[in-house]
């Protein structure tokens, strides 16, 4: 059972598993206070999601628009856990999804392109958006999170003044793909009547692959033992060889295509319009931290950590709003993707009281055999 405890995989179940519980008891005890009443309903709701319809269809629907939602979180994760593998904190990984979000709709709107080359062009704009923090942070010595943080509010007002140009005449809504530009949009194959959901695309098997390459990557290869290497200890890095300023621009360049890559999973599926009047980043990119740290920062568990909080997410719309506002379910979510960051703390709350029983053990071991050694 200890050896079991000691496993890395193991630990980080166990605490995502503790994360989630807790943060659905605390969103069910925030519910008993404002109604009790409804509490236990509510909380059931925001679990149950997809599975409150009765009717098969529209349950498989529903649970299609919930993975058209965990495309893109597990995109941003994945660029947040490459970067943070690296030793890197890409807190930029929201600015480098709307970067993504605006080149690859501008692309499709404005000039018509396949979604192909729009995905692509989305890629090399989030490459190149992630490779400003690199080259700050490699030749300037400026912290990561700070010219993130500031890169983030670049990419949302520079993706607003661009997309006003394929905006609908009405509304502060971009164009519909459907209707100016259906070659752009993702393709199916299949998955739309799979799941009786016209926006579940390739993007979502995509995503998945995405995660295994990556794990592949960081585990199998000899660039991702430079890259950590160069992580751990640029210093030493770089007595050994290895380029320590490439391996900073590398890492951040190819967390900046993968975020990119969650906003055209999301947009070349026409789920949703972009807003030039918004006005604060899109927390796709905030919640993909989130998911990475809740999934062990581990590129399979990410998978179903971005599932998870898509999950609640969407499922906190069920809430009956008779009985509490509308933001209640913002509320229970943002919970738990709050108790998401102490998923480390709890791995290493579990290795220190391992050590302390292993202590104990050795010593009462040791006294056992004093004590025989005495008798002899």
């Amino acid at each position: 059972m200890r050896k079991a405890l000691k496993n890395n995989a193991v630990q980080s179940l166990i605490a995502s598993l503790i994360c989630i519980v807790l943060g659905l008891l605390i969103g069910y005890i925030v519910l008993l206070f404002i109604n009790p009443s409804g509490a236990g309903e509510a909380i059931l709701a925001v679990i149950k999601n997809f599975w409150n319809y009765s009717r098969a269809n529209l349950q498989l629907k529903n649970f299609g628009s919930t993975l058209v939602k965990t495309a893109p979180l597990l995109m941003c994760a994945l660029s947040v856990l490459f970067a943070y593998k690296v030793g890197l904190f890409n807190i930029g990984a929201a600015g480098q999804y709307v970067i993504g979000t605006c080149a690859c709709l501008y692309a499709a709107l404005a000039w018509g392109w396949g979604w192909l080359p729009c995905l692509l062009f989305a890629l090399v704009c989030g490459a190149l958006y992630g490779a400003i923090v690199g080259l700050l942070k490699s030749f300037c010595n400026v912290n990561e999170v700070i010219s993130g943080i500031m890169l983030n509010w670049i990419g949302l007002y520079s993706t607003n003044m661009l997309l006003s140009n394929v905006k609908e005449s009405t509304s502060p809504y971009t164009l519909h793909l459907k209707n100016a530009a259906p070659q752009s949009m993702l393709p199916t194959l299949g998955l739309e009547e799979l799941f009786n959901n016209k926006n579940v695309t390739i993007a979502v098997p995509l995503s998945i692959l995405i995660a295994v390459i990556i794990l592949i990557i960081l585990d199998k290869t000899r660039l991702g033992y430079e890259l950590k290497a160069t992580g751990n200890n640029k210093n030493a890095a770089k007595y050994a060889g290895m380029a320590e300023r490439r391996n900073i621009i590398l890492t951040l360049m190819i967390a900046g295509a993968l975020a990119a890559a969650g906003g055209a999973f999301l947009y070349l599926t026409d789920f949703e319009q972009w807003s030039v009047t918004q006005s604060s980043v899109p927390g796709m990119g905030f919640n993909g931290i989130a998911a990475a740290f809740l999934g062990g920062l581990n590129p399979i568990g990410t998978i179903f950590a971005s599932y998870f909080i898509q999950h609640i997410t969407v499922g906190g719309a069920f809430v009956d709003k008779t009985m509490y506002s509308s933001q209640i379910s913002d509320l229970i979510s943002s919970i738990i993707i709050y108790l998401c960051g102490f998923v480390l703390f709890i791995k290493y709350a579990m290795n220190q009281g391992i050590a302390r029983s292993e202590e104990k053990q050795k010593q009462k071991t040791a006294s056992a055999q004093s004590g025989k050694g005495g008798e002899q």
